[in-house]
């Protein structure tokens, strides 16, 4: 076979030239596209913070690019001429063997160009890699923080209403706040306005807590308005009337909220409830068992009276304590009790505990728990002391009304048929009887009658004195022991003694179902500790009934009675008009009658000059 030409060598070498750097060409885009798609943060956070520098940066990459192919052409020409000149002598001599050297030499040249072109583009993508890496350092160094928040309680945004209720016309929710007279101020602007939870089924939890409300045909109104906004986070005011189912209104988020979490951070006390007396501590803490349980949660009572070994003991393993402030205070001190993990707070009864002279303890325990907590207070009246209470410890609490009591000032509930009776105080043992034999015979002997006493030593005589007339009956007063309180209590709960005499220690918040009737012997102190004495009945949408032995010793009063029974439909008798109808200003206590009542939750008014 025959030697081929020199100009076909040279011909196939320009073909083989040229693909190969073609191919090279493809390779370094590649490695150019995943080294910009590597460094695109950096470099897009660093165009946005300084554009000139990012200008630069683009045109020293264009420069690169241009002297990387500048070598590539300068090789290929390099070869190409040498394998031209080669041809020529080649040509000029006629010798074979020549033509077959100047074509390997040739081919030795155009390699040992390809090799400088990969070295050059490598030693050049790692210099820009270099490069871009402590530019891309550097840029975002440069990015400013983002501002985080620093509000203590932010919303969980983990409730999502059921579409069934969502889908209910707006008409009917209207109409449900109508009827069930329900204002709801919420500070906060919200693009959809959350719809109260007007039946069971919409409500957002496991069947297995479900089996409290089988006995109820609908929620509350405090129960159905609260939900919505507890379940997403908020902190709130509810401020409703005595035996509205509070209770269950803040206790099903609660059992919710610690349930919600991961195994590992349920440990350690989650919630925290605070009531101003130890019957009521009780009577939450029987609620909150039946919907914990279920959820594996385990809830502890504190109050005082008792042992605190048992109590301490219990504290270890609660994942929600119910307790009064004085001895949850007593717990703190020793170390027994940490509230630092405490990210649901309920201040029952607030203005109760306020009364009674227990803000410095609220403000201890509240000191205790996180700053990021949802905070919960409901009062059935909405005084100064309440009002700042809350705008201390709360976070733009939503404010919700039950009743067209929007002002939050004092008021007996409607469904209470009230009776005052003006008598001679000499008399009131004898009517007292009277009345007992009325409404306890005959069908009516095992119904349950609370009956009020002022004092001590008064409850102790009025009980003896039942007594010996043959009436079963029992007692609860600040001289008992707790144990014999609570045996009390149970007996009257359970229907063994239909008769309870008791001072105003069981006027507030203590739910005794089916009590038919209220005997007030003596008339308290103030008119609110009257309304909350007559709440014991009446309770969970029932009728109740009142009656009252209101005597001239009481006549500084009257004026506030008379006004409570005006508020309430209830007819007034003309042998308490002949009192007076004056009723004394409360004033504060440093500043007197000249103190200003100002709501401390409203937003002040921004005023603007031209």
């Amino acid at each position: 076979m025959g030697k081929r030409p020199i100009s076909d060598v040279v011909a196939e070498d320009d073909a083989i030239v040229k693909p190969e750097f073609s191919r090279k060409k493809s390779k370094k885009d590649k490695s150019e596209k995943s080294r910009k798609t590597a460094t695109t943060d950096a470099t897009e956070i660093d165009a946005h913070a300084h554009p000139e520098e990012a200008n630069g940066k683009s045109v020293e990459h264009s420069e690169d690019d241009e002297k990387l192919s500048k070598a590539e052409r300068k090789a290929a020409k390099m070869a190409r001429k040498e394998a031209k000149e080669a041809k020529k002598a080649a040509d000029g001599t006629g010798n074979a063997e020549l033509s077959a050297a100047a074509a390997e030499q040739d081919e030795d040249t155009v390699k040992a160009a390809k090799k400088a072109a990969r070295k050059a583009e490598k030693k050049k993508l790692k210099d820009l890699a270099n490069g871009e890496a402590s530019e891309s350092a550097a840029a975002v160094s440069r990015v400013e923080p983002i501002a985080t928040s620093q509000e203590p309680v932010v919303e969980s945004g983990e409730y999502q209403e059921n579409n069934e209720l969502a889908q209910l016309p707006q008409s009917d929710i209207d109409a449900f706040l109508t009827k069930n007279v329900m204002t709801i101020d919420d500070p906060k602007p919200a693009a959809r306005k959350l719809r109260p939870i007007t039946n069971f089924k919409y409500l957002p939890i496991e069947e297995s807590q479900r089996a409290p409300f089988a006995k109820f045909s609908a929620p509350t109104p405090i129960q159905a308005a609260t939900w919505p906004f507890l379940l997403s986070g908020r902190d709130m005011v509810g401020v409703a009337e005595t035996g509205s189912g509070k209770t269950l209104a803040f206790g099903v988020p609660c059992v919710r909220f610690i349930s919600s979490l991961p195994k590992d951070k349920r440990r350690g006390i989650k919630a925290v409830i605070v009531s101003p007396t130890r019957e009521l501590a009780v009577q939450i803490y029987d609620q909150l068992v039946v919907l914990a349980t279920p959820a594996g949660l385990q809830v502890v009572c504190v109050y005082g009276g008792v042992p605190k070994d048992p109590q301490v003991a219990a504290c270890r393993k609660a994942h929600i304590v119910v307790a009064t402030p004085g001895r949850l205070n007593d717990l703190i001190g020793e170390g027994t009790a940490d509230l630092s993990k405490a990210e649901y707070v309920v201040l029952d009864e607030a203005d109760r505990m306020l009364d009674k002279g227990f803000e410095e303890a609220i403000r201890q325990i509240i000191s205790q728990t996180p700053k990021k907590r949802q905070t919960l207070m409901f009062t059935a009246t909405w005084p100064p002391s309440v009002r700042e209470l809350a705008s201390t410890f709360m976070n733009s609490p939503v404010k919700i009304t039950i009743g067209d009591n929007v002002s939050g000032e004092l008021r007996a509930n409607v469904r209470i048929k009230q009776l005052v009776e003006v008598v001679d105080p000499r008399a009131k043992e004898q009517r007292l009887l009277q009345l007992l034999k009325q409404y306890q015979s005959g069908k009516n002997k095992d119904d349950r009658i609370l009956v009020f006493c002022l004092y001590k030593k008064e409850a102790m005589r009025i009980e003896n004195f039942i007594r010996m007339k043959g009436f079963r009956v029992g007692g609860i007063h600040g001289d008992l022991s707790q144990e014999k309180r609570s045996a009390s209590l149970a007996a009257f709960k359970e229907g063994q003694v239909p008769l309870l005499v008791a001072t105003d220690v069981a006027a507030r918040g203590l739910d005794i179902p089916a009590v038919k009737l209220v005997i007030n012997v003596t008339f308290p102190l103030t008119a609110e500790d009257y309304v909350h004495r007559i709440g014991r009945t009446g309770r969970a949408g029932k009728e109740g009934l009142a009656i009252t032995l209101f005597t001239e010793h009481d006549k500084g009063l009257s004026g506030s009675l008379i006004n409570v029974l005006k508020a309430a439909n209830q007819p007034v008798p003309d042998d308490l008009m002949k009192f007076g109808t004056t009723v004394k200003k409360k004033g504060h206590d440093a500043y007197g009658a000249f103190y200003k009542d100002v709501d401390s939750m409203k937003q002040a008014t921004k005023i603007t000059f031209d």
